[in-house]
């Protein structure tokens, strides 16, 4: 059985090899079936660019939501980030097992280890990514620790940085406190608006975000509240109201 911690601290320092730039991430190397061929077309005939990463899931845990979005968006690219190295490590062989048990499939998804609150645009280009995730992230209850909460106003800038307008970030928890924390937060972003109950009716992204990762099981078989909160990255800033 494998055993992990259920969080890292992100403001601890911890030595791994972060890219300099997002153009210095190979990512032949995660997805070598998408784009180790199409390196070889796009290097011998003037075709359409190699497709980039598209969804990112920050803080994958065990790689569940990935594994359940990649049929469902088998053209998009994307990938999961998770600061603990055993944890980086098991998904990157789940993905593995996977991919030989499933030929043809499961070829969409990888996993790097990384510290989503320093090194996110190491990864992404400005407007890259189109969805972005926050699946039961660590509520830091203290109020000393909240500086550790992934949602605050310093780090929603940054992500605005990476998504395309009209993108969307998925935040979910059973931590009441933390939903409220994480709604007031966007709720107050410039470059965020909220996404209806409506729309999220008709985006299967949104159908996984309890029953896909193995935290949401797990509040799921103990009957307990979710509170989920959905945004829409913004073309142009909101007015200040």
């Amino acid at each position: 059985m494998f055993r992990a911690r259920a969080h890292a601290n992100p403001l601890n320092e911890t030595l791994f090899d972060v890219p300099i730039h997002p153009r210095d991430v190979n990512w032949a190397e995660h997805f070598p079936e998408v784009l180790g061929s199409k390196k070889a077309d796009t290097a011998s005939s003037s075709s359409e660019p190699a497709p980039v990463v598209q969804f990112a899931d920050v803080g994958c845990g065990f790689g569940g939501l990935l594994v359940q979005l990649s049929p469902l968006y088998p053209n998009t690219l994307m990938v999961g980030m998770e600061l603990r190295s055993k944890v980086t490590q098991y998904v990157k062989e789940r993905i593995v097992t996977l991919r030989r048990e499933h030929i043809g499939q499961y070829r969409n998804i990888t996993c790097v280890r990384n510290n989503a609150m320093k090194y996110l645009p190491n990864y992404f280009e400005k407007g890259q990514l189109t969805k972005l995730f926050f699946l039961f992230p660590d509520p830091h209850f203290k109020a000393s620790n909240h500086r550790r909460r992934i949602i605050n106003e310093v780090l929603l800038t940054e992500y605005a940085y990476v998504l395309a307008p009209g993108a969307w970030l998925y935040t979910i928890t059973d931590v009441e406190q933390l939903g409220t924390w994480m709604r007031e937060k966007l709720d107050s972003h410039h470059m965020f608006e909220r996404v209806s109950e409506e729309e999220l009716a008709g985006d299967a992204a949104a159908g996984l975000l309890l029953e896909a990762t193995e935290e949401g099981q797990k509040v799921a078989r103990n009957k307990g509240s979710t509170f989920r909160n959905v945004y829409r990255r913004l073309l142009v800033p909101r007015a200040a109201a």
